[in-house]
């Protein structure tokens, strides 16, 4: 049975393939291979998702609803379902289910204020040195945990020429910004001539140091990454690539032949992973798809924490399972094959890494740490350490600005003793009565400016 299923796999003098579903056995290879084809065979009723797989009332009720978020699934991904397993990883991910209709307490159309940190349409500032181009709402294929479903499928909201314009105007009148990500929607979907005109637009900025791109057309789509979409890419070298990797079974021959040429290309490969409840929720089944990242030389980089996105609360985890895995990768595996586990803040407050403890205790002499066995150790502090002269420091002097955003780094660095909430001082300039007297509660400092902004 193993051999048979490698001989399909890998036929003799051929080219590995994944099998296909019996609907499609019949489509030649030159057009199975097309990446247009997969695009305009993509299932999205009812109907056709029963020629697959046998679906459950409550993925039927779904896939029904008029006003559920977009499903779309190329044939190539389609065929990775088990037709006969509701708890198939792959389907999960995209097949809609009734529980995606319910309202859950908490969740939130956009759950990372990313309209609020907008100053054009399309574009996110919310660090520092990097934005992100919001470039296209159309994926290959769509997942249901998407953070973005309040745009992304919709072509009536849609992102054009006139966006384009204004989101690079801005990028190149901000010079703080050094590092630029294309993502929406996929940036791969867009029409090979409309994003080479993009990143050679971005790549005559001068402060544009990196150009990256969000994608997961190499696993919805691998079919897509052709020697022509490679030749382009590499002209705008230094460009970086994330890809959205979550079970391991999404690590075909024809994933593994899409991201050989990436590489090979001199792509820096990157992968991150949202930890999802019946997906991927596991130690092991992480460990494994790090793993197999690593031998088709992509970095792990990311394990989000499923973010408050209305439709997807059954697919969020505990933090506590998060850590869980954390705690199975480190010292289990290498060190470049471990992601940042990350929760994206509600409300605009991006990534935060979430990690177990390892440090225990620390005074003036020593730290007290502890390692992934729970073997503690003590690490003497140097008593004889010259701190570091800023004046001396020509990449102190020459500092990027940050303007209102140094936060904890600024307290550091001493540009101000405190930051504090919006109305924390109107809050605690109150009266406090005790008997018949009456005392104001002093404040006595003001609130810190840093570069003519409070705090």
């Amino acid at each position: 049975m193993e051999e048979r299923k490698r001989l399909e796999e890998e036929p003799p003098g051929g080219k590995r393939r994944s099998p296909r579903a019996p609907i499609w056995r019949d489509v030649p290879d030159a057009l199975w291979d097309d990446w247009r084809w997969q695009l305009t065979h993509r299932l999205n009723s009812v109907e056709q998702l029963k020629q697959i797989i046998r679906l459950t009332p409550e993925e039927e009720a779904g896939a029904a609803a008029t006003h559920r978020f977009r499903m779309d699934i190329t044939p190539y991904f389609a065929s990775l379902i088990d037709p006969e397993d509701p708890n198939c990883p792959i389907r999960r991910q995209v097949i809609p289910t009734a529980r995606e209709l319910e309202p859950t307490p908490g969740l939130m159309a956009d759950s990372l204020a990313e309209d609020q940190h907008s100053p054009v349409p399309g574009l996110v500032h919310r660090y520092p040195d990097r934005a992100l181009m919001l470039v296209t709402t159309q994926c290959a294929s769509y997942c249901r945990f998407c953070t973005r479903s309040r745009i992304v499928g919709d072509p009536h909201a849609n992102f054009g020429r006139r966006d384009y314009d204004r989101q690079i105007e801005y990028i190149a009148r901000t010079p703080q910004i050094r590092d630029v990500l294309l993502s929406g929607g996929d940036p791969l979907i867009l029409p090979q001539p409309i994003l080479e005109d993009l990143l050679r637009r971005l790549r005559e900025i001068p402060h544009v140091e990196i150009i990256r791109i969000g994608t997961r057309v190499p696993i919805f789509l691998p079919q897509r990454i052709t020697e022509d979409l490679v030749t382009m890419l590499r002209k705008y070298h230094p460009l970086w690539m994330n890809i959205h990797v979550n079970h391991p079974k999404e690590l075909t021959p024809e994933v593994t032949e899409a991201l050989a040429k990436l590489a090979d290309a001199g792509i820096p490969l990157g992968s991150q992973t949202v930890l999802l409840a019946g997906v991927n929720d596991c130690p092991h089944i992480i460990r494994a798809l790090v793993h197999e990242l690593v031998k088709r030389r992509v970095r792990p980089y990311y394990l989000y924490q499923c973010d408050l996105v209305e439709g997807a609360g059954h697919f969020r985890t505990p933090v506590s399972k998060g850590l869980e895995i954390m705690e199975a990768l480190r010292g289990h595996t290498s060190g470049y094959a471990i992601p940042t586990y990350v929760i994206d803040l509600p409300g605009g407050g991006g990534k935060v890494p979430v990690m177990p403890n390892y440090l225990l205790a620390m005074n003036e002499r020593r730290v007290v740490l502890r390692n992934f066995e729970g073997f503690i150790s003590t690490y003497e502090q140097p008593t004889d350490y010259t701190p570091h002269d800023p004046s001396r420091c020509e990449y102190c002097r020459n500092q990027r600005p940050e303007p209102g955003q140094r936060g904890i780094f600024g307290l550091l660095q001493g540009d101000a003793m405190t930051i504090a909430p919006e109305g924390f001082q109107a809050v605690h300039r109150r009266l406090q009565t005790g008997g018949t007297e009456t005392m104001p509660l002093i404040i006595g400092e003001p609130l810190p400016v840093v570069n003519g902004e409070v705090l």
